[in-house]
């Protein structure tokens, strides 16, 4: 007789979790760091109208906005309250759309340069005037893609 018996079937040990944290944390930090938001602070009020029959946008990287509409408040007394155009960030005149058009392809990788997509966001009140105004600029730049933003809803209602 021993003192000592053999135990059998002890397995195998457990998996340590005690650095699952630090990698959790530093997968979190990686994505903080790496992820790009867009934030454009829209100066023009944009009422989108409605349509029933809309297609999701394959890549949105792809999409260029242009935002028309009538200034906000804050933006009235030096703009007026006459529909304006929005490029990015800042208010722009109609000739300055293809010199926008070419900054915004020439980000984009060369392979991707012609599937490029300008997206009118247009408020509802504003004239087809000003609509065909600069989407004649826009195929003076060459930007052959466009579309029009909306939201789904019932049309005319």
């Amino acid at each position: 007789m021993s003192k000592f018996k053999k135990r059998k079937g002890g397995g195998s040990p457990g998996i340590s979790t005690a650095s699952l944290p630090d990698i959790v944390f530093m997968l979190l930090f990686f994505f903080m760091v790496v992820t790009v938001m867009k934030n454009e602070d829209l100066m023009v009020d944009v009422s989108v109208p409605k349509a029933d029959q809309l297609r999701k946008m394959e890549d949105r990287s792809l999409v260029s906005y242009l935002y028309i509409g009538k200034p906000l408040p804050q933006f009235q007394s030096e703009y007026g309250d006459a529909p304006q155009l929005q490029l990015n960030d800042k208010f722009s005149s109609i000739d300055r759309i293809s010199y926008f058009i070419q900054a915004e392809k020439d980000a984009l990788p060369e392979d991707k340069k012609d599937k490029m997509i300008a997206s009118l966001r247009v408020d509802g009140d504003v004239t087809m005037g000003f609509v065909t105004d600069v989407k004649t600029e826009l195929r003076k730049a060459g930007q052959l893609k466009v579309n029009y933003a909306a939201i789904h809803g019932e049309v005319g209602k």
